[in-house]
């Protein structure tokens, strides 16, 4: 508090100017538009969703006038929690949240691997993830979360060791690095203000963060050249702006600041820098036309509603806003999205009148009562009933007194709500594992067709809400936080467009759903199939095991062949070429001697036929010489006659013998 002190001396003489006050004017005066039209829409409902996901019962909940149980149901609290596992799962289920595409003909791909573990390293550093998933839950509860992206300068300590020179020995001590941290802040719609005309922040005139913060947080900023020269003292006088609605806020020391980013009349920002100087003014002054001519572009820091910290057109290159916000579903010409507890708020407060009227009757069957004949109890008796006691009468108990209870509590008050639940988690979009069941038991067929089906509608309704959320939030997320780190560390970030891709597309339900189906697939291939490490793969990279990378590593270092074996395996792929080869002439050559013994047969067979044809015309000519030789005398002519009929018999007997050698060579090969 000495410095604070010291400070609010120092500026004890700072006075507002015109220009200061204008500007103030009329940030102020559109938030405060802005804020009650919202408050009047939404606020009640807010406070109702949250004390619904938190269990905490509030008199304005109760369903019925005569109700004095005051549970809470934690059916709506388990549909949201369900949707943002499945969202944050769906997201960063495998560690990697978003890619970079590279250009076709960008024939340097080092730039974009560069930026990407940049970009990596740096977000897992400012802790991005962790304020993505109070995103998440904001939106899922209220309809409506965003993220404001800050940008300031921290100092990396590293513990390390230096030599000394001249000397041997080392100094130990720290190494500190400073380096540009462009973290995230979930903001609580309750915080943020935007104008009710427009239904995108990049489409409105202005949105506004406003919120509590520490006073020291205010001089610190003063004391650093972030904000002007203020005369600051702490302030609290609304509660709204804290969000936790549940328990006592501290309120000690504490100053509202409200940031607001968007279009502001370029004459209030040009007579703050150029003070004491005429400004010419196009439109007439308390004009509706003054009010929004020729705006641009500014960032606007003010505290307690009449202190103006910062004002300044705004610096970053893209003139984007630094405000990011996620609508879990968007209502079309409306900024405020809907969110699990509105959708299932009707089912929610159905199954909290059940359970209260289930317990309201217990009170009344369960808790002892007795009916007494007062006139016959000693005068001034304070009755009451607890083991051990003694009850004083004038006369017989059993006439005096009489326990009795009203009737009995019907058991399907508590069937009723656990159906009131089952409705609650079809309105959400959400399953748990009895419903599960329950769905995939009654689909047509059963058996794993009825979980199929079952488990398709689920993952059909988680992955639009997942691309919902990637499309709308993570990808302009990153791109934004990239953009600032190029712009405000372009020594070490790479100053190009890239395209920024999300990787997750399933949640969890989705993925183990699909690795089932995967290892289904593994069982009906065997062991030597090439698709068996495609497949394990596909398993092992959808998974969230700790050491999934070393695992796929190892995959794909299985995948690629050992050098060495390679080497012996082409080595026995030539042998056997060789073999095949050999084997082939040899067989080449044995069928060339086939066929050449086949003509050589074929041949000797003409032969024997022709010899054979030829042999009896031998014979013939031998017998008619022989007929013609020896003849002598008068009985020559009778003797040649003689000679003929006998030569002619042979010759018949000789070609039948022929004729049957010819048909029994025939014949011989077939058999």
């Amino acid at each position: 508090m000495a410095y604070e002190e010291e400070n609010m001396q120092s500026v004890e003489e700072y006075e507002m100017t015109k220009s200061d006050k204008e500007i103030v004017e009329f940030v102020t005066t559109h938030c405060d538009r802005w804020r009650e039209w919202r408050d009047t829409n939404f606020m009640v409902e807010w406070d109702e969703y949250e004390r619904l996901y938190y269990g905490v019962w509030a008199d304005e909940d109760k369903t019925r006038e005569t109700e004095r149980s005051r549970i809470v149901s934690p059916a709506i609290r388990q549909a949201v929690d369900n949707k943002v596992a499945e969202t944050l799962e769906g997201m960063s289920g495998n560690g990697k949240f978003f890619e970079i595409d590279d250009d076709v003909i960008d024939m340097e791909k080092t730039d974009v691997d560069l930026m990407r573990r940049l970009l990596r390293e740096d977000m897992k550093k400012d802790k991005i993830t962790k304020e993505i998933a109070k995103v998440v839950k904001i939106a899922e509860m209220l309809g409506t979360g965003a993220a404001e992206i800050l940008i300031k300068t921290e100092v990396d300590r590293a513990p390390a060791t230096q030599a000394v020179p001249g000397q041997q020995m080392a100094a130990v001590g720290v190494v500190e690095t400073e380096r540009v941290a462009v973290p995230i802040k979930a903001i609580h719609p309750r915080n943020l203000l935007i104008d009710p005309n427009a239904d995108e922040i990049m489409d409105s005139m202005g949105v506004a963060v406003e919120e509590y913060v520490s006073l020291y947080q205010v001089v610190k900023g003063i004391e650093d050249g972030i904000y002007r020269k203020c005369k600051i003292e702490p302030m609290y006088d609304e509660t709204d702006l804290e969000q936790d609605q549940i328990t006592s806020t501290f309120q000690d020391d504490k100053v509202k600041i409200l940031r607001y980013y968007g279009l502001v009349p370029r004459e209030y920002l040009e007579q703050l820098e150029n003070e004491g100087k005429e400004v010419v003014d196009l439109f007439p002054e308390d004009s509706a036309m003054d009010q929004v001519s020729d705006l641009v572009e500014a960032i606007i820091v003010i505290a307690n509603d009449e202190h103006l910290l910062k004002a300044e057109k705004t610096p970053y290159m893209m003139q984007d806003r630094p405000i990011m916000a996620y609508r879990p579903e968007i209502v079309p010409g409306r900024f405020y999205g809907v969110g699990t507890i509105e959708k299932g708020y009707n089912m929610q407060k159905a199954i909290d009148a059940q359970l209260r009227a289930h317990l309201d009757s217990l009170a009344l069957t369960t808790v002892p009562m007795m009916g007494i004949d007062a006139t016959r109890l000693p005068r001034g008796m304070k009755f009451e009933v607890r083991p051990g006691k003694n009850i004083l009468t004038n006369g017989n108990p059993n006439e005096i007194l009489q326990p009795f209870k009203f009737g009995n509590t019907d058991p399907a008050n508590y069937e009723t709500a656990k159906g009131f639940e089952g409705m609650l988690l079809q309105a959400t979009g959400t399953l748990d594992s009895a419903q599960l069941t329950l769905a995939a038991a009654g689909a047509q067929g059963g058996g794993g067709v009825g979980l199929s089906v079952a488990m398709s509608s689920i993952v059909k309704k988680n992955k639009m809400a997942l691309i919902n959320f990637q499309d709308e939030f993570i990808v302009p997320l990153v791109q934004s936080i990239a953009w600032r780190h190029m712009q405000f560390d372009p020594e070490r970030y790479p100053m190009k467009d890239f395209k920024f891709v999300p990787v997750a597309s399933v949640g969890m339900v989705a993925r183990e759903y699909e690795q089932q189906q995967m290892i289904g697939l593994l069982q009906t291939l065997g062991p030597d199939s090439k698709i068996v490490p495609l497949v394990l793969k596909g398993i092992i990279g959808s998974s969230s095991l700790a050491n999934r990378d070393e695992l796929v590593a190892q995959l794909d270092q299985m995948s690629q062949p050992n050098p060495q074996e390679q080497q012996l395996a082409m080595a026995a792929q030539e042998a056997q070429l060789r073999l095949v080869s050999a084997q082939s002439t040899e067989l080449e050559a044995r069928a060339q001697e086939s066929a050449a013994d086949a003509q050589e047969a074929q041949a000797r067979a003409q032969k024997l036929m022709v010899e054979a044809q030829l042999y009896p015309k031998e014979v013939e000519a031998k017998i008619i010489q022989g007929l013609s030789a020896n003849l002598n005398g008068d009985g020559k002519q009778q003797e040649f006659e003689r000679r003929a009929r006998v030569a002619e018999l042979i010759l018949k007997e000789r070609e039948i013998q022929t004729k049957e050698d010819i048909v029994n060579r025939q014949m011989r090969p077939s058999q």
